[in-house]
């Protein structure tokens, strides 16, 4: 695919970058590291990892250094660690990052770490059998394949499953305990508590879901909520894959998704964040009615520091997707 070439570029400009990196490091051998203070030092590449991290430590938060690399909207698949990304994943007690094909990078991030103790957590790794390939559902529009592509490619957004979310916040507070022993029960009773509300959501999502005369979303956009339709059993439909590079649709594609719009009697054409939505409303502007609402539900690919600061957390951005998709389900 075309992605994969770029993100053999991506990981060719990375190697150069740790080389670069990890020359300077070696000059200045003398200077202390991040994390010397004695500070429980975490590198986590997304927002929802960083909050899970968050809740975990609890009121040990204060006492630790927990950094977000993709702090600016970034874009996951987009994504190339800066020289000091490079350093703090170097010189961290624990690393948490995807584990995907947009991670590439990673590997030669840890194979020059300076911290040899480094924990890491992999989502993708904890999860197990649990990763779902990334599939091309009926009118999906294709992405360009290379010939000698064998590999199975898979479905990095595994955060937007409740029900894995339950299950990483566990291993993390594992891998925390591991990197400081002495709060380790602390950390476990945390991620306890705090699984209790993630699976008191995911309870409501699925109330909302049984409780829906609409079982399916039409997606005038990409679509990462493969995870999240599969928990509760919805059918969808969408322009582009999760982690597709696509960014134009032909009119086969719009057509046949403002068809299942009609064939369904949808009032909403379904979109994620982020201010163009002109794909979705195009779609709409070809089914029969053409006064079909946009909604949009948030992935969690684009948020800020600035937004961590305003007090976003994983659980109300789950909570606001469950309005979202409550309205949706209910025409």
């Amino acid at each position: 695919m075309k992605k994969r070439f770029k993100k053999w570029i991506a990981v060719l400009m990375t190697a150069l970058l740790v080389a670069s990196v990890f020359a300077a490091c070696a000059k200045t051998e003398g200077e202390q590291p991040a994390g010397s203070d004695g500070k429980l030092s975490v590198v986590t590449t997304i927002f929802p990892e960083y909050d899970w991290v968050i809740q975990v430590l609890g009121d040990r938060a204060e006492a630790a250094d927990v950094r977000m690399l993709l702090d600016n909207g970034a874009d996951l698949h987009n994504y190339q660690p800066t020289a000091d990304d490079m350093i703090a994943i170097s010189t961290c007690d624990l690393f948490i990052y995807v584990g995907g094909e947009s991670d590439e990078w990673v590997e030669d991030a840890l194979a020059n770490a300076t911290n040899q103790n480094m924990l890491t957590v992999n989502l993708l790794e904890a999860l197990g059998s649990q990763v779902k390939e990334e599939e091309t559902v009926e009118g999906m529009q294709p992405e360009e394949e290379e010939a000698d592509e064998d590999e199975p490619e898979y479905d990095e957004h595994v955060w937007l499953s409740l029900k894995n979310a339950q299950q990483l916040v566990s291993v993390i507070a594992e891998k925390l305990g591991d990197a400081d022993p002495d709060y380790r029960q602390t950390y476990l009773d945390n991620a306890a508590a705090y699984s209790e509300q993630l699976a008191a959501l995911d309870g409501q999502y699925q109330a909302a879901v049984d409780a829906a005369n609409v079982k399916t979303l039409v997606f005038g956009d990409r679509f990462p909520f493969r995870y999240m339709t599969d928990d509760y059993g919805l059918r969808y439909y969408a322009a582009f894959a999760g982690c597709s590079a696509e960014t134009e649709a032909s009119f086969e594609t719009v057509s046949f998704l403002s068809q299942k719009v009609d064939e369904y009697g949808l009032n909403y054409v379904m979109t994620i964040e982020g201010t163009d939505h002109k794909l979705a409303q195009t779609v709409v502007e070809n089914t029969t009615a053409k006064t079909q609402q946009l909604l949009s539900l948030n992935s969690m690919q684009s948020v800020t520091a600035k937004d961590v600061e305003a007090g976003n957390t994983y659980l109300d951005i789950m909570q606001s997707n469950l309005t979202v998709l409550t309205q949706a389900l209910n025409n």
